[in-house]
């Protein structure tokens, strides 16, 4: 995805963000954090949202923490957000290429991960606003919800310092139905392993073939995994990160020798 992709994806789900929040109420109960109603959502992205545009805007070289929230409520907290979101909009629209500043996630420049960075915080706080209205989420692109698992998988992932140790080794495959992969051909899929060491991501492009297994697509090269995660990369973005059950969407096909992935990756992965 390019830079200017991400930068609208971030201005139309900033808004979405919004709205939904404006119509749930401070006080609604945010399903996928139970600690949170709305007004802590807002504040949190509130928060991110001038944190990150410190970084764009100042070229910060180490890392500072994200600025203390007003004390606000309802409409005028609601209308902070607006402001904070507007105003990262415009600095990553107004960003140089040559952008150097503090990143915590491998990227092709600093401007491409705070582009892409804040674009999946804000679309998935925004399945967090339209969750505790009590909505469906709004639709999502595929290739940004892809680009979205990816960003977890392998940077999020990649960087665990703990967490993600498992006591035997297990395996989770991943398929996307309707997104491509890197290279334009077949479909996004990722390989991720998991052990008592480091979790690793391997990307793959599965062809959707079948190796006699219902529900498993065929990797050539690999061993059959523990489990397999397969549908719309909408669905799966949403379930990876926790905010969708995993048997929750029809359209998704859960095949697993192993039941306790599932309840493992709510638990070790909960972001």
């Amino acid at each position: 995805m390019e830079i200017t992709d991400y930068v609208e994806t971030l201005r139309g789900d900033g808004q979405l963000l919004a709205d939904a929040a404006d119509r749930a109420g401070p006080d609604a109960s945010v399903p996928a954090c139970p600690d949170w109603q709305v007004r802590d959502l807002l504040t949190h992205i509130g928060r991110v949202h001038r944190w990150a545009t410190g970084y764009v805007t100042g070229a910060t070289e180490g890392r500072t923490r994200p600025p203390e929230a007003p004390d606000l409520d309802g409409s005028k907290l609601v209308e902070w957000v607006r402001e904070g979101h507007g105003a990262l909009v415009a600095a990553l629209a107004a960003a140089p290429a040559d952008l150097s500043c503090w990143t915590f996630l491998s990227a092709p420049s600093p401007l491409a991960f705070w582009a892409r960075r804040q674009a999946h915080e804000t679309a998935m706080h925004r399945i967090d606003a339209e969750a505790a209205l009590g909505a469906g989420f709004s639709p999502i692109a595929p290739e940004f919800a892809a680009d979205g698992i990816d960003e977890l998988l392998t940077g999020f992932l990649a960087r665990d310092r703990g967490r993600g140790r498992t006591t035997s080794a297990k395996e989770l495959y991943i398929r996307t139905t309707d997104a491509p992969g890197a290279d334009g051909t077949g479909n996004a899929a990722w390989r991720v392993r998991l052990s008592d060491g480091p979790p690793r991501t391997e990307r793959v492009t599965a062809t959707g073939a079948d190796d006699g297994v219902p529900g498993r697509a065929a990797v050539a090269g690999g061993p059959a995994p523990d489990c397999v995660l397969e549908g719309p990369a909408a669905d799966l973005y949403a379930m990876l990160w926790n905010r969708l059950p995993w048997q929750s969407s029809a359209a998704v096909k859960v095949t697993s020798g192993d039941g306790s992935l599932p309840r493992l990756w709510q638990e070790l992965f909960a972001v």
